[in-house]
């Protein structure tokens, strides 16, 4: 299968102009794509447009975009009712249609003769399995879901959906192109719900089954349902801004597919049936009853969160981040689960479950962490990925801007670690999972420290940087985006940084009251000189990649678009060369910086002396010999 490659000013197609076309095609365009919304009639095609044009206006008016940023956006979406106009040509085809499957399927059938074997097509659903929908379509392998959560033009979160034929390819490729809309995608299965629908609203539906029993009222179990996910909104509230309608039809999804544990509560049907909103500011709050509200809402989200990892459906870091993210609360639910612990949360979970009777599953992989004693849920901020000889450590947290907090740095220093054991390796590439190196340091937990917290921070950064730079290996820093603070100073451990234009590099510590403490400034020096590293660090203010490379902290200046693959190129070919050769002179050239030059010339010689006792010398060079590609074993 040819890899289809969505980047600007790639033609989008957008089927269905409502509120989530719209805003998709609103997104789309912001990002420099040329996109093309269609939709059956003229008036509906005008009603998208005027929901594109009045959020354009609401971003100008709250200094979120310029009018001539407004404009450009304008420029860049077409409106027809001529369904191959709209496809003919496209990168990628978003059906955004009526959450309706035979209605799905009709659009997909219309579509299938329209679009080549090189085209993506997803549906945009929020509920439907992309199993079910795929069925027929003759390219099952470029055929995905990606469900954009409301408001599409301003709510961050994607779920990315694979189908059983979907091809990996066609994932990854669907993963890259959310973050060049700047949205957070989230990977999930095909199973009902998906990710966050699974445990929100299961949430939504207890709320409303709290107040059929009478086991609180309306105010309490809104105010409850606010503090517990630390959200703006309560459960009532949301239902009556998003729709009763929506939240029992979705619940009633859920209750198809996973049977009785999500049974429609009898309140939220008569509700829905009634066509009124939740009364709940009609309503007292009674303190005395939120301990037993606080506990139905705990024990539920955690075991389904917990289910959904059992399964296969998503990672704990995805469904946090999807609660986090989609759902604008301040915790998810595997972060509740850490905060209580889990025994606690174990204990939640069995006291829900006992009070469905016994419809609602306890997670085994839950019962059997609290058997082994084990007090919190491990969660990842930085994982390792394999690419051949290249391995790459990447910053996990795009939903923070990959900020830095002491969890991340200690996952950091553990990932060097273990890379440094294996002789597979022969190049490490540094960066954020999302198109963002790091942002520094994590305000929210350097705000809570003390001065010897703080000592204690600066000197856990030097440790991870040193690692850093002393491995074996070669280390690219990868910077995309922003690499600033605690971010810029661990790229600057690394042999030398490649940065994606227009990212922004800088040192910005005293605009919040501190200076660089992880090595960041004595490292910059050596690089830059004095006078450019006060500069920066004095004013705070980041430059861009092209101005840090004519500084000469940055090594490399590659497209935006294709950074990651130029970078991975770089790396094979490091990793193509002598791997002794390498390292040996990597020594050579850290260890030479601050001697002496007649000791770094010795030292130089000396290095270069011994590798003609190596294996890796007499291959290379009987292959230069044999016109022929060097096999390097390392020896």
């Amino acid at each position: 299968m040819a890899q289809t490659t969505l980047r600007p000013p790639a033609a989008i197609a957008v089927l269905g102009a409502g509120n989530m076309g719209s805003g998709i095609a609103q997104a789309c365009a912001q990002a420099g794509f040329s996109v093309r919304v269609r939709d059956v009639d003229a008036p509906s095609l005008e009603r998208g447009r005027s929901r594109i044009e009045q959020m354009l206006r609401g971003a100008i008016d709250r200094k979120k975009m310029t009018p001539e940023k407004a404009e450009e956006v304008r420029r860049r979406i077409v409106f027809t009712v001529d369904l191959a106009e709209a496809v003919t040509g496209a990168a990628l085809v978003v059906e955004a249609v009526f959450e309706e499957i035979e209605v799905k399927r009709a659009v997909f059938r219309a579509l299938a003769p329209l679009v080549g074997p090189e085209t993506l097509v997803v549906t945009n659903t929020s509920s439907l399995r992309v199993a079910d929908l795929v069925a027929g379509f003759p390219n099952p392998a470029r055929f995905a879901g990606l469900h954009f959560f409301y408001p599409a033009a301003i709510n961050k979160l994607v779920e990315v959906i694979g189908g059983p034929e979907t091809a990996p390819a066609t994932v990854a490729e669907l993963v890259r192109f959310c973050y060049l809309l700047r949205k957070i995608p989230i990977e999930t299965a095909d199973r009902a719900g998906f990710c966050v629908n699974r445990f929100f609203v299961p949430y939504l539906n207890e709320a409303a089954r709290l107040a059929g029993e009478g086991t609180a009222s309306l105010a309490t179990i809104e105010q409850v349902g606010r503090e517990v996910f630390g959200a703006t909104l309560g459960p009532f509230e949301l239902m009556n801004v998003t729709g009763i309608p929506i939240a029992f039809h979705a619940e009633s999804s859920l209750y198809a597919a996973f049977g009785p544990a999500y049974a429609p509560a009898e309140a939220l049907g008569a509700q829905f049936r009634g066509g009124q909103p939740w009364p709940w500011k009609e309503t007292a709050v009674e303190p005395e009853r939120a301990a037993a509200v606080r506990e139905r809402f705990l024990g539920l989200t955690i075991g389904i969160a917990v289910q959904l990892v059992e399964e296969g459906v998503a990672t704990a870091e995805a469904t946090d981040r999807g609660a986090v993210v989609g759902l604008r609360r301040r915790f998810g639910p595997f972060a509740l689960l850490n905060q209580l612990g889990v025994a606690e949360s174990l204990r939640l979970v069995e006291a829900y479950a006992r009070g469905r009777n016994g419809e609602f599953p306890v997670p085994a992989s839950l019962r059997a962490r609290a058997a082994r004693g084990e007090a919190a849920w491990p969660m990842r901020s930085v994982r390792v990925e394999r690419n051949g000889p290249v391995a790459w450590v990447l910053l996990d947290r795009p939903e923070v801007l990959n900020s830095l907090n002491s969890d991340v740095l200690g996952q950091v220093d553990s990932a060097f670690r273990e890379l440094e054991g294996d002789p597979e390796v022969r190049a490490v590439v540094l960066a954020g999972s999302s198109p963002v190196f790091a942002a520094g340091a994590d305000i929210a937990e350097m705000e809570r420290k003390s001065l010897a917290e703080g000592l204690a921070f600066g000197f856990l950064g030097q440790r991870v940087a040193e690692r850093i730079e002393r491995f074996p290996a070669p280390v690219i820093a990868l910077v995309e985006g922003y690499a600033l603070g605690g971010g810029l100073e661990l790229a600057l451990a690394a042999d030398f940084i490649v940065a994606a234009e227009g990212a922004q590099l800088g040192l910005p510590e005293v605009t919040v009251g501190i200076h660089p403490g992880m090595g960041g400034a004595t490292r910059l020096v050596r690089l830059i000189g004095r006078a450019r590293t006060k500069l920066l660090t004095y004013t705070g203010v980041p430059v861009r990649a092209e101005e840090a490379a004519r500084m000469g902290f940055v090594a490399r200046v590659v497209p935006a678009a294709a950074a990651r693959e130029e970078v991975q190129a770089l790396a094979e070919q490091i990793a193509s060369r002598a791997p002794l050769g390498v390292r040996w002179v990597k020594q050579v050239i850290d260890r030479g910086l601050d001697a002496p030059l007649a000791a770094g010339l010795y030292l130089e010689g000396e290095s270069a002396g011994h590798t003609f006792g190596t294996a890796d010398r007499s291959e290379g060079m009987r292959a230069f010999l044999e016109r022929r590609p060097p096999r390097f074993q390392g020896k």
